[in-house]
């Protein structure tokens, strides 16, 4: 075995800025990051790529990249002293075997277990397979199930930015076999079975990674659908690559897991009072469900809206039990003046009854949240869509916060398609709609007309549970509330950073919770004290002390 060597530096945990600072010289932790970072898909990373390489010297990038891969290890896993790397058909297999040299000769015990044709590699792996041969780098069996399993470190080079399909039997079967083991796993730029654009695994399995080190770009589906689940802690490393004119477009942005979207809520002043902060009416609450119309009320006062009324859709229903929160008779919603002078959140437990009641709301609301039941009932009547297609037109501002079922109704289509490609779904709604589009989920995804998608960075399964949606419509309407209207009327730019906030702050609440209380891991957050704990979250963004 080589003498041992001393380890390399450990990864430094700081800020990246945003779009132009692309010498990174070590790996970045993304969820660390105080700003947003963007995302490149597929063809956008090769075009960058292309440039890369033209631009440096023969299988330098293959070198930057496997000595980055190899830094990592040894800083998330200082402990391990048996690594096997998974080497497939491409170039991120030849990233795996430099990494695996490079810790070769800091005296780890490396084995290497290859799924690919040596005599049909890429060149740039032709050639790390060369080294890996001439180093007598050892290789593993088909049999060598217990060599994962007994391993310190799987580093998974199999399958990286080519992936298109479902990987073929023999990848299968290692990506299985890597999963079973137990062993953490280190993925070089992608899950091995993990579709970069849209976060779907592609076959019947992905590599479920503890880290993944993105290379020259990060790509948006590490973030979204299944991505968080797979990429585990995910960081990037633009392999001292500087590109300072024809980069591409971000084909998304992936908001900051620890600062909250800029602007923010602005500090009140002395002479202002309860009507400076806007009116918002909750509609909803059929019989038997004003639970989800009182955590919206709820909710919305927490955000700071000036006045918060609920209009219940059963006639009958008590008194809510916070004493802050106004009722307003149904029959006031035929005021047509009050409806444009106020924020509107419709359909939280808003059942069939919410159908009624949506012709008067979509014609006259200047601001309007379609949420739950209201959008069910948009995707079921032709009539109320055409409805909401035309409110751009008359000035009025909208925001539809579907999660992937209502979202596949409204584009009539599926839950599975619209989770193949959570980010098209979100734009094309929008699109159509002329709305801003919160799609709900892992990296929840906010899209508007015109603009660049963003996937919120914040957030954990503890917000699924029953009322976390009607407590997040209800939060982002008293944000939304609050910020001035503008003549000629034009609230886009203020519903687009009302729902990132709100989802940010929704999702930081419960990273908090879970970094608090471990229970939250396997227990979610109840809703009933989800607002207040998104408010915690925000005297943190701000720099105040967390309070009781």
């Amino acid at each position: 075995m080589p003498k041992a060597q001393p380890p390399m530096e450990k990864p430094a945990e700081f800020s990246m800025p945003c779009s132009d600072d692309r010498l990174a010289t070590t790996p970045r932790r993304v969820f660390a990051a105080e700003h947003p970072w963007p995302l490149h898909d597929a063809a956008a990373t090769r075009q960058l790529e292309v440039a890369a390489l033209a631009a440096t010297a023969p299988l330098a990038l293959m070198a930057r990249a496997g000595q980055a891969t190899a830094r990592l290890a040894l800083a998330v896993a200082p402990h391990a002293r048996r690594v096997v790397v998974l080497v497939g058909p491409g170039n991120n297999g030849g990233d795996a075997l430099i990494a695996g040299l490079h810790l070769r000769r800091r005296g780890l015990d490396v084995k290497a277990w290859v799924r690919a044709d040596p005599d049909r590699l890429p060149a740039d792996a032709a050639d790390a397979w060369r080294q890996a041969r001439e180093a007598g780098l050892p290789l593993l069996r088909e049999d060598a199930e217990l060599e994962l399993a007994q391993a310190d470190l799987l580093i998974d080079g199999l399958l990286g930015l080519g992936a298109a399909r479902a990987p073929d039997e023999a990848l299968a079967h290692l990506i299985a076999k890597a999963n079973a083991s137990g062993r953490p796993v280190l993925a070089i730029d992608l899950p091995s079975g993990l579709a970069p654009d849209q976060g779907r695994v592609l076959g019947e399995q992905a590599i479920r990674a503890r880290w993944t080190l993105a290379l020259l770009t990060l790509k948006p589906g590490l973030f979204t659908a299944q991505g968080r689940d797979h990429a585990g802690e995910v960081w990037f490393d633009a392999l001292g690559w500087s590109a300072t004119e024809g980069l591409p477009a971000p084909s998304a942005w992936l908001g900051a897991a620890r600062s909250a979207p800029s602007p923010g809520l602005a500090d009140r002043r002395h002479a202002q009072h309860k009507g400076s902060f806007g009116d918002l009416v909750v509609v909803g609450g059929a019989p038997g469900m004003q639970g989800a119309l009182r955590l919206a009320g709820a909710a919305a006062l927490r955000a700071g809206a000036g006045r918060v009324y609920l209009c219940p859709l059963d006639s009958e229903a008590a008194a809510a039990p916070d004493p802050e929160l106004m009722r307003l008779p149904l029959s006031r919603l035929a005021d047509a003046q009050r409806l444009r002078t106020a924020t509107v959140v419709c359909g939280c437990g808003g059942g069939e009854a919410v159908g009624d009641v949506l012709p008067g709301v979509l014609e006259h609301a200047g601001r309007l949240l379609l949420d739950a039941d209201a959008l069910n009932a948009v995707a079921a009547d032709a009539g109320l869509a055409a409805a909401l297609r035309e409110r751009a037109a008359r000035g009025g501002s909208t925001v539809l916060t579907p999660h992937p079922l209502e979202a596949a109704r409204l584009l009539r289509t599926t839950t599975a398609e619209v989770q193949q490609d959570r980010l098209a779904a979100a734009q094309r709604l929008a699109d159509e709609t002329a709305a801003v589009v919160v799609l709900k989920g892992s990296g929840s995804v906010v899209a508007a007309a015109a603009r660049t998608p963003w996937i919120n960075a914040s957030g954990n399964a503890a917000l699924a549970t029953p009322g976390s949606g009607d407590v997040l419509a209800g939060y982002l309407g008293g944000l939304w509330a609050q910020a001035p209207t503008q003549t000629p009327p034009r609230t886009d730019d203020a519903a687009w950073d009302a729902a990132r906030i709100a989802v940010w702050l929704h999702g930081r609440a419960a990273d908090l919770a879970r970094q608090a209380h471990p229970r939250h891991a396997k227990l979610p957050l109840v809703a009933g004290g989800l607002a207040d704990a998104m408010g915690a979250a925000l005297d943190l963004a701000s720099g105040a002390p967390l309070r009781a």
